[in-house]
């Protein structure tokens, strides 16, 4: 009879050259969660500054591996490294300039993903979205954690973070301060008073209040919001059912997509794809059923024709 291989735990480390990703991994060997007597293999695929010593390669029983060449990330090779090390778990510190999807398809099926974490120098940051936004951004797009490093206060962290989130609104966004500490509570400074039980939101502001509902889901549930955007129908949705929303760029302009919210409302049957549509509603919450998360939703008071936005396209930074 066939026997299933059993899973191998993986923990992906991520980022650019001196982001980070190794001192991430000592602060992480600190807090021991690796010190169990299992047996790890550690892919590295990029020699940086910061290096395992011998006594914490040693201590947490690490079988080290490098990789040279992004050709060398097939499946192949790492059916060898299971074979010779027979690890629990495995460990790979993956290079941020190398494609995160060759990856994904050459890990065996048996070795399942247990977390992403990516690190970024917040000093080069701007730089790098500037100039190289499709290969930063495609770093954090499948993250469950991202670590900025160097941090201050004087920087746009509320921008930082909602790029991220704009992407990929399951990651958690950290900021590690210049002096070691943490700050995972970044707060974005909103165009309108959150305060006040009605919320008006701007044509350029969209990208703002959309992050922001998201991440702040308790604070929106029960006000009514006023908006402009284009009408989306999903195939064999119920009658009283649309999507309003905007044409966003996540990352360049080959990656516009539709960004919106779920809205009942009465006479959604008669709305037409893509008119633009001022929209008066209260904000509400429904279950995802993919994953059971909360996810906000509307329920229409109004829906009016309205003139196409200036700008058809929002923007997160």
């Amino acid at each position: 009879m066939f026997k299933r291989k059993k899973e191998i735990p993986v923990y992906i480390f991520t980022g650019f050259l001196e982001s980070g990703k190794t001192t991430f991994i000592k602060e992480t060997l600190k807090e021991n969660q690796f010190d169990d007597g299992l047996v790890t293999s550690c892919v590295i695929c990029e020699e940086g500054i910061e290096e395992l010593s011998k006594q914490e390669i040693i201590e947490n029983k690490f079988i080290i591996h490098t990789l040279d060449s992004e050709d060398d990330i097939e499946i192949g090779t790492f059916m060898e490294i299971e074979e010779s090390d027979q690890p629990s778990r495995v460990l790979i510190e993956y290079n941020g300039t190398w494609d995160p999807d060759t990856l994904a398809e050459a890990l065996p099926d048996h070795w399942v993903i247990a977390e992403i974490i990516t690190t970024i120098d917040a000093t080069t940051y701007s730089d790098y979205l500037a100039n190289m936004k499709q290969l930063m951004t495609r770093q954090f797009t499948y993250s469950d954690l991202v670590v900025f490093n160097r941090s201050r206060e004087d920087m746009e962290l509320p921008v930082f973070k909602r790029t991220v989130r704009a992407l990929n609104k399951r990651a958690q966004v950290i900021f590690e301060m210049e002096d070691g500490t943490i700050n995972n509570n970044v707060k974005e400074e909103l165009p309108y008073d959150l305060s006040s039980p009605e919320i008006k939101v701007e044509d350029d502001d969209y990208g703002i209040w959309y992050i922001d509902v998201f991440d702040n889901l308790d604070a929106y549930v029960g006000k009514t919001v006023s908006f402009k955007g284009m009408v989306h129908k999903e195939k064999k949705a119920a009658p009283d059912f649309f999507v309003p929303g905007r044409l966003a760029m996540t990352c360049c302009a080959e990656d516009i997509q539709f960004v919106g919210f779920p809205c009942k409302w009465k006479d959604a049957g008669k709305l037409k794809e893509n008119e633009y549509v001022n929209v008066r509603a209260r904000i509400g919450r429904v279950q995802s059923r993919q994953n059971g998360q909360e996810l906000p939703a509307l329920i229409a008071e109004s829906v009016e024709k309205a003139e196409p936005a200036e700008d058809e396209v929002v923007y997160f930074m």
